[in-house]
């Protein structure tokens, strides 16, 4: 459930970064529907001859993304303890969005010049090597390392992804390939904790991440050649490849430094910990004020509010889950299998509200929408550490998470549409891009907090009682789960009240 998440993709692909997207990605989609007319594909679907291998393929690659987010979190608790990392916890999620600030725009930007094949190869062979990076770590930092190579793999993919989309697809089958999107993460998250807390139990964690590079070459064998056929090239045939953006590049790469450093210095607690925390500030503040729309820290009414909407509800509550695996495993004991499906349920009804809220009859009650979504939210957060008290059953925390899901189903979703509505069509791109770098950097910031406090009181401690917690015994120090989520459902009912100011103010 992150920046790269594409369970909010029932809105058009539009309303996705069209600013890191080539500007005439959807012009030139526009050329391939009217080639397809002429063919007879005017009444073919997704997985009719002419899109079958082309729909496999990239709904493949959105799978194995949505399963490996999914086994990931399960196998997390066993390999940072194993690896004598549980102090750098958070960080180890954090990687992952920190890197893909950066690659999500570098790859609009590459795909703009050469067409989305590059990107999208370069980015599945990046993805594939950060997971045998991590499955061969011998320390935590070597395991971090390769959940940032993942996470430039992941920026590379989902934009170039969307590009596809655009370029390769007429307008009337995009809203079917989105939503097939949107269904991939259906069965990875039920289906995904299972079998990772299986494989962990019997086989070792380390199978989690380099078993998924195999299954890799299937899309790569099934999409690449049907997308070199009807999405390469640059976007602009008749002007050819434009030049990078500099200037965005360098604010992309200021965010995704910037924010590294802030996360580093979360982790290390000492005095010599403010020098990279004030580095990290000082390339954070320009490039977020260059990327993002005037006010949006003031959640001025309007698109500032849409934009912070979007960064605090998916901040507080990714940076409150990436904790809830850790909780159950060394707090109650329970298996790691049993830990990751404690989330399984979230799928459902994540789509479930996002579902909900693109009904037609939905539309004059958005605004309200978010606000509830949030407090569901914000009661998910809350909940989730009242398994820290014995007597609360361990399953309390799948129906939480399960009304949470349903809250953000239809909170960032909806952020989407409300973009789209208080934008120009010369504006969307941008707006859609600073929606995207919201939700990413709050991820990365939200997780600095979170590990920052859980270090402090003594989470590090965790990985010791690993036998006396496998004993039954209770684990020590659940405060440091605490100081994870009470601040993070502060966070959350604060965005209920930013959802109050999305609507823009009415012209004098």
């Amino acid at each position: 459930m992150t920046a790269l998440d594409p369970r909010d993709a029932d809105v058009a692909p539009a309303a996705l970064p069209a600013d890191d997207i080539p500007a005439d990605a959807l012009a030139t989609g526009a050329r391939t529907e009217e080639a397809g007319d002429r063919a007879g594909g005017s009444t073919e679907g997704v997985l009719g001859r002419t899109y079958r291998a082309l729909s496999i393929g990239i709904v493949s690659v959105v799978l194995l993304i949505a399963f490996e987010a999914t086994a990931v979190g399960t196998a997390m608790p066993v390999a940072a303890r194993e690896l004598h990392g549980v102090p750098l916890y958070a960080f180890a999620f954090s990687a992952y969005f920190t890197t893909s600030l950066f690659a999500m725009v570098f790859s609009g930007q590459w795909a703009d010049r050469s067409g989305p094949l590059g990107p999208l190869a370069a980015g599945i062979s990046a993805f594939a090597a950060g997971l045998l990076l991590s499955g061969g770590a011998t320390g935590m930092w070597m395991f971090i390392a390769g959940r940032a190579v993942q996470g430039l793999g992941g920026g590379l993919v989902i934009v170039a992804l969307y590009v596809v989309v655009g370029r390769a697809y007429p307008e009337r089958l995009r809203p079917a390939i989105m939503a097939a999107f949107a269904a991939s993460w259906v069965i990875p998250s039920v289906v995904g904790p299972l079998a990772s807390g299986t494989v962990t139990e019997h086989l070792g964690w380390r199978w989690v991440f380099t078993g998924i590079p195999v299954l890799i070459v299937f899309p790569l064998a099934l999409a690449l050649p049907a997308i070199r056929r009807r999405a390469s090239g640059p976007a602009d045939e008749a002007g050819g490849a434009q030049p990078f953006d500099r200037r965005r590049i360098r604010l992309a790469l200021g965010i995704s430094v910037g924010a590294g450093l802030l996360q580093y210095a979360g982790q290390e607690l000492d005095p010599f910990s403010l020098l990279p925390a004030v580095a990290g500030v000082a390339l954070l503040v320009p490039a977020v004020r260059g990327l993002l729309p005037t006010g949006t820290a003031r959640a001025v009414r309007g698109l500032p509010a849409v934009v912070l909407l979007r960064g605090v509800s998916a901040g507080s509550f990714i940076a409150a889950e990436s904790f809830v695996p850790l909780m159950l495993v060394t707090q109650r004991g329970l298996s790691p299998t049993m830990a990751g499906l404690s989330l399984a349920a979230g799928g459902g009804t994540w789509a479930l509200g996002s579902f909900i809220q693109s009904r037609p009859r939905m539309e004059p009650h958005r605004e309200r929408l978010m606000f509830v979504g949030m407090l569901m939210v914000t009661v998910a957060i809350l909940a989730a550490p009242s398994v820290l008290i014995h007597s609360v059953p361990a399953w309390t925390v799948a129906v939480a998470w399960a009304v949470g899901c349903f809250g953000m189903g239809m909170v960032i979703a909806s952020t989407s549409v409300m973009m789209l509505k208080l934008s120009t069509p010369q504006e969307a791109g941008a707006n859609s891009a600073a929606l995207q770098i919201s939700d990413g950097l709050s991820n990365v910031l939200l997780l600095a907090i979170g590990g920052a406090a859980f270090a402090a009181l003594g989470g590090g401690a965790v990985g010791a009682v690993h036998e006396t917690v496998e004993a039954g015994a209770t684990a020590a120090h659940p405060g440091a789960f605490a100081a994870v989520f009470l601040p993070m459902a502060a966070v959350a009912l604060a965005g209920a009240w930013v959802a109050t100011r999305v609507r823009a103010p009415r012209a004098a």
